[in-house]
């Protein structure tokens, strides 16, 4: 079997992309679940069992009905659909958090702001005048 540049460049990439799943979830990171580190190992894992054994596509693609069998340019798609989709919701949950995080800034501040003001005006009104 001789090994193609897209496979070590698949290999690569799933490794990354699991081991950062891992490495995320053992840090219990916010937002990382057990079902979406399932999900990446499943996605991730496939596609490097996919460029490790490309002749997997061969039986999958029979058992669809596929007859032509062009593992490059799909594994190439799904890795880049994938690689974008995984980004997305990354940085989709990093705004998530801080927008979350300004709110209840937010919100103290404007808390404090009226405590202040409460405690001003009691003093006020203990003063004789």
């Amino acid at each position: 079997m001789k090994i193609q540049p897209y496979q070590i460049a698949l290999l690569v990439i799933s490794s990354v992309m699991v081991f950062q799943g891992i490495k995320n979830f053992v840090k219990r990171e916010t937002g990382q679940t057990f079902l979406k580190l399932g999900i990446r190992l499943l996605v991730w894992g496939g596609m490097a069992a996919i460029a490790i054994y490309p002749d997997i596509t061969w039986v999958v693609a029979r058992a669809l009905g596929i007859v032509d069998n062009i593992n490059a340019a799909v594994m190439i798609g799904f890795l880049l659909i994938f690689l974008m989709i995984f980004k997305l919701l990354s940085a989709i949950e990093k705004i998530e958090q801080n927008i979350s995080e300004l709110t209840r800034r937010d919100a103290l501040h404007d808390i404090d702001v009226k405590i202040d003001k409460l405690e001003l005006d009691e003093g006020d009104e203990r003063e004789p005048r």
